[in-house]
């Protein structure tokens, strides 16, 4: 993995005295899925493979696949006839998933099945005549995939303020659905106002935030109080990312350093630094910058939770890949096999997807 993996750095001047590095922290299962779908397109098609939008948004794994012959694009019609193409893990709606399917292009959707679920509840409770409020980021990817499901049926909240501006039909019944990466704090205060607003308004019966999202911003609940300085690895277009650095903010760390990468962390830090990594963010980065800090009491790894989710390839993959395993095993004459190349997925991490497909790629 040497394209996108920084260089090893050196242990700067400073003295920085432990680490208290959050578990949970990094690639979630919407993002290991999404990771390991794209690797095996990749295995599998001759470059270029194409992907609407950033498959996830981390600027470093997007490069690496760069790297491999993966050519992002922000209109499906940018994507040549009869070529691979795949669906980043934000979700996309229902008018780009129409497009990708024409002129005979063979498309994965690597939609995270927690998006999907929102997907489900605003066109099923659109269907039934409400209108849904939405909360979360205007531009981002989720958000602008999720409301084009039924777009005369849902307003964007942002803020608070938000519900207050909004002239509803007194009678109107009111849903209330959200991005799945919002920080929770900013959920809460939302939720709480458009109940007094709307007395029988109806949520999910299972919250749409993600898991990942509110585990991790737990997880920097608990270090950074602790912490002198609190650094969040992750890109600026993450919204999760941002979501931790505002927790840490709150949480009463003094210092907050959103950064890309290693390299990005300054000279000066000292006594206690909490680490943390976006659900975006690759394991590689978490020991990149542990060399650099070189804590002289070491790491301290402050758990708050398990996470045992698992989402296996998108069925597009599976059936792709077992056509392919079945000809091959025709083409050499031999009986065609029960299993398929994504039967041991679960035991190969997207890290290891990804560096087997850049040394493949630079061989």
């Amino acid at each position: 993995m040497t394209s996108a993996r920084e260089q090893p750095c050196e242990p700067e001047a400073g003295h920085v005295e432990l680490v208290l590095l959050a578990q949970p922290r990094g690639f979630c299962a919407g993002v290991e899925m999404a990771i390991k779908a794209l690797a095996w397109m990749v295995r599998v098609f001759e470059p270029p493979v194409y992907c609407y939008h950033e498959i996830v948004h981390n600027r470093l794994v997007v490069e690496e696949f760069r790297h491999q012959g993966v050519v992002f694009v922000d209109d499906v019609d940018e994507v040549p006839h009869s070529a691979p193409l795949m669906l980043s893990a934000h979700g996309s709606a229902p008018e780009v998933e129409k497009a990708a399917a024409s002129n005979g292009r063979i498309v994965v959707d690597a939609c995270c099945p927690l998006v999907t679920k929102v997907h489900h509840e605003l066109k099923v409770r659109a269907g039934k005549g409400y209108t849904i409020l939405y909360v979360g980021h205007a531009g981002h990817e989720e958000a602008i995939g999720t409301m084009a499901v039924a777009p005369d049926a849902v307003h964007l909240v942002e803020h608070e303020d938000d519900l207050d501006r909004l002239e509803l039909d007194p009678g109107a019944q009111v849903a209330l659905l959200a991005q799945t990466t919002l920080a929770h704090d900013e959920w809460e205060g939302v939720v709480a106002r458009a109940r007094r607003r709307h007395p029988d308004l109806w949520m999910p019966g299972r919250s749409d935030l993600c898991y990942a999202t509110t585990n991790r911003q737990s997880a920097v609940k608990a270090v950074a109080p602790r912490c002198d300085a609190m650094i969040v690895l992750g890109s600026a277009n993450s919204s999760n990312t941002v979501a931790l650095a505002k927790v840490a903010v709150a949480a009463g760390c003094p210092r907050v350093l959103r950064v890309n990468g290693p390299s990005d962390v300054p000279d000066d830090l000292t006594g206690v630094v909490g680490v943390t990594a976006g659900a975006s963010a690759p394991e590689w980065l978490i020991l990149d910058l542990l060399d650099r800090l070189a804590p002289s009491h070491g790491v301290e790894v402050v758990h708050t939770t398990d996470e045992d989710e698992y989402f296996p390839p998108p069925p597009e993959l599976r059936d792709l890949l077992g056509c392919l395993a079945v000809a091959a095993g025709l083409a050499l004459g031999a009986p065609a096999q029960g299993s398929t190349p994504t039967a041991t997925d679960r035991q190969v991490t997207a890290t290891d997807m990804l560096a087997a497909a850049s040394s493949a790629h630079s061989v």
